[in-house]
């Protein structure tokens, strides 16, 4: 990869982190109401397959769909007017930050596990009849790979050679459970299984995912075959902003009170707690933050890292002050 895609790869994920960024500090002032499932620690699997991506191709995305939007070109207020529940929003203040849809930019999100698979077979199936020669992108979660939906669409995209790209995001955690507890066997090893070709990568390293990304979509264009990437990648702040077994491990004294509060209850209950609490402990240590890792690739012109980071806070700065203006000043929907 060339230097230059390199840096235009790092504004890019620094735009979405420091966007959701925003978006979480608007959510913790009570001005974005429910959940909030954020994309932070993705942007390196998100930009490294949608940069790739051509005009006409579409796009399937699970409950963490703000970097996709952001990246394949939605504007930003909208998104955010969105959030905020705002009738100008994306959708109309409908969908909140799960269930969004755009249709000039053929791209589409959903809170139910596993749903990327259908959509982005639907899509795929749709663009074979039209005889298009672009393809579908699926985003989703390792918890979604055991869902029938999406076995179905892989096999389905593998019968009808659909010029589909599966993305497993794999953070080792489906919520509050270990996946190695409930997943069996290899992800690619699945993937042949309905004769997919497939790709594992280090989710965190955007280098790493252009690459593999680049292979299966040059293939995909080629030969109509669907293909499958295994990322592994970090989520940042849990499950959801507010995430209590994040909290309670981040924070010692309210991890005392837990213990101490579930001494009453008889049987194993305080040391399984406790021991997922240790588990989770572990994943945080391990944490590699993806906009780390490319800081320190491009680290030799720190004054170019700096003026990034000023433009973009400064451009998110404005998108903020922008839709609360405009959220403020209108009406907002129920």
């Amino acid at each position: 990869m060339a230097e230059v895609e390199l840096w235009q790869h790092y504004r890019k994920m620094l735009f979405s982190r420091l966007f959701e960024n925003a978006v979480q500090d608007l959510w913790e002032k009570g001005k974005i109401s429910g959940e909030m499932h954020l994309g932070t620690g993705e942007e390196a699997i998100i930009v490294g397959v949608v940069s790739q991506l051509e005009q006409g191709d579409a796009i399937a995305v699970d409950h963490r769909g703000t970097p996709p939007f952001l990246l394949r070109g939605i504007d930003p207020v909208l998104l955010l007017l969105e959030f905020l529940g705002h009738s100008k929003g994306l959708c109309a203040g409908q969908g909140g930050h799960m269930h969004l849809f755009s249709k000039e930019h053929l791209i589409a999100s959903s809170g139910i596990v596993g749903s990327s698979g259908p959509a982005a077979t639907g899509f795929a199936l749709a663009l074979k009849y039209r005889k298009k020669r672009n393809i579908a992108v699926a985003f989703f979660g390792e918890g979604a790979i055991n869902q029938g939906m999406m076995l179905e669409s892989m096999n389905l995209a593998s019968v009808w050679n659909l010029p589909v790209l599966f993305v497993c995001k794999d953070n080792d955690w489906a919520i509050s459970t270990d996946t190695n507890d409930t997943r069996g066997g290899s992800l690619i090893d699945r993937a042949k299984g309905f004769g997919i070709e497939g790709y594992e990568v280090d989710g965190k390293d955007v280098e790493a995912v252009w690459k593999a990304a680049n292979e299966a979509i040059l293939k995909i264009r080629s030969d109509n075959r669907p293909q499958f990437i295994h990322a592994h990648c970090v989520h940042t702040e849990g499950h959801f902003l507010g995430d209590p077994l994040l909290r309670y491990q981040r924070n010692p004294t309210l991890l005392a009170e837990v213990a101490e509060s579930l001494k009453e209850y008889p049987g194993d209950s305080l040391d399984e707690i406790l021991l997922l609490f240790r588990k989770i402990g572990g994943q945080t240590k391990k944490k590699v933050d993806p906009i780390v890792i490319i800081q320190k690739k491009l680290k030799n012109d720190p004054d170019r890292l700096k003026k990034i980071e000023e433009e973009v806070s400064k451009e998110i700065e404005q998108i903020i002050n922008k839709s609360l203006e405009i959220s403020e000043g209108g009406i907002k929907n129920a």
